[in-house]
């Protein structure tokens, strides 16, 4: 598992399979409770990575809770002990709360902009599951935000995002293909022409 993740986390072996039996007692409990962030905090500081993963099923569990107060919260996730699988993870909780607060857009394209490479994944990402709701003027602001990167994460990013809309409005990701081809990643490029 550690392998899996190019070693950058220590792992006790539990497959997460087994981690969700494990847990299921226990995040029931926690459901009856109000969002307690010291314990996502608690297993945020935690050596081993499968303490992450509770504290993310965790909040998957208490998601209607959340508010946009809690952004702040969730960028510290965001910004430390930051891989794929973590970060992919919140920025579904990230959607959930843009889509209850539009306000939050903005905040959406300073994130777009900023210095960690995890916050513009999140950025371009977090509305993977908006569909027809999916606000187009902030998605192409964002992706626009980061064209010319030779950072693989971002660019597996903007080709995911597109890639995603385009089971929505397939015309407008191919204007915006057509618009931007010279400007996008073979990688952005592949992944977003793969339904089209």
């Amino acid at each position: 598992m550690s392998a899996y993740m190019k070693n950058r986390f220590a792992f006790l072996g539990i497959g997460r399979p087994e981690l969700k039996i494990l847990e299921r007692p226990f995040l029931a409990q926690l459901r009856k409770h109000p969002l307690d962030w010291s314990f996502v905090d608690a297993c945020w500081g935690q050596e081993y990575r499968e303490a992450q993963y509770v504290a993310l099923d965790y909040l998957a569990v208490k998601l209607k809770e959340l508010t946009s107060d809690d952004l702040p919260r969730l960028k510290q996730l965001i910004t430390t002990k930051s891989w794929w699988e973590t970060v992919d993870t919140i920025d579904a909780y990230v959607g959930h709360l843009v889509a209850q607060d539009s306000a939050l857009e903005a905040e959406m394209l300073a994130w777009s902009q900023d210095d960690n490479l995890w916050l513009r994944r999140v950025a371009i990402n977090h509305q993977l599951r908006f569909k027809e709701k999916t606000n187009v003027a902030l998605l192409t602001k964002v992706i626009e935000n980061n064209l010319g990167s030779d950072e693989f994460f971002i660019n597996k990013a903007i080709g995911w995002s597109l890639r995603e809309y385009s089971k929505t409005n397939p015309e407008w990701i191919r204007g915006f293909l057509s618009d931007h081809e010279s400007e996008l990643s073979p990688l952005s490029l592949k992944e977003a022409r793969k339904y089209l």
